[in-house]
Formats: C-alpha cells, sequence, structure tokens
C-alpha cells in the first residue's frame, strides 16, 4: 500500500523519525493503529449514548441549553487554567 502525505506531515514525521530513531513505516503503522483504537472507543461512546437516548433512560436536551452548557463548560475550563 502507498501513503501519501502533505509536505508538512511528511516534515513532522522525518522530524520524529529523527528523534526517535524510528523508522517511518513503524511510526506510521503506531499512528494508525492508535487512530483507529480511539475511532472504536468513540464509536462505542457514541453508540450507547444513542441507546441511553433511544430507551429514554436520558432526557434529550434541546440545542440552545446544550450549547449554554457547552459555553459553561468551556469558560470555567478556562478559568481553571488561569489558575
Amino acid at each position: 500500500m502507498e501513503v501519501h502525505l502533505k509536505p508538512e506531515t511528511q516534515a513532522e514525521l522525518a522530524r520524529w523519525t529523527a528523534e526517535t530513531g524510528r523508522s517511518a513505516e513503524e511510526l506510521v503503522e503506531e499512528a494508525m493503529a492508535g487512530y483507529f483504537d480511539e475511532l472504536a472507543q468513540v464509536r462505542g461512546t457514541l453508540d450507547s449514548r444513542y441507546d441511553e437516548l433511544k430507551s429514554g433512560r436520558v432526557p434529550p436536551i434541546e440545542g440552545p441549553e446544550a450549547l449554554a452548557r457547552l459555553r459553561e463548560k468551556s469558560k470555567a475550563h478556562r478559568a481553571d487554567r488561569r489558575g
């Protein structure tokens, strides 16, 4: 299989290869495996949340309320980071 990377990605891969002494093939293989593991985990989370909504165990949140909650969470996170 042949993979084509953007020049910026190719440069980053070359930098990591030089820093770690590992081959580009190893780094790409590890990165792809990690990506697929994370994708499967996210998919599982989304599926379980959908099942909870469909079963009625969790009530849906309307868009404006969801957006307000996200903004508040983001605001609190920024405040925590500032100390």
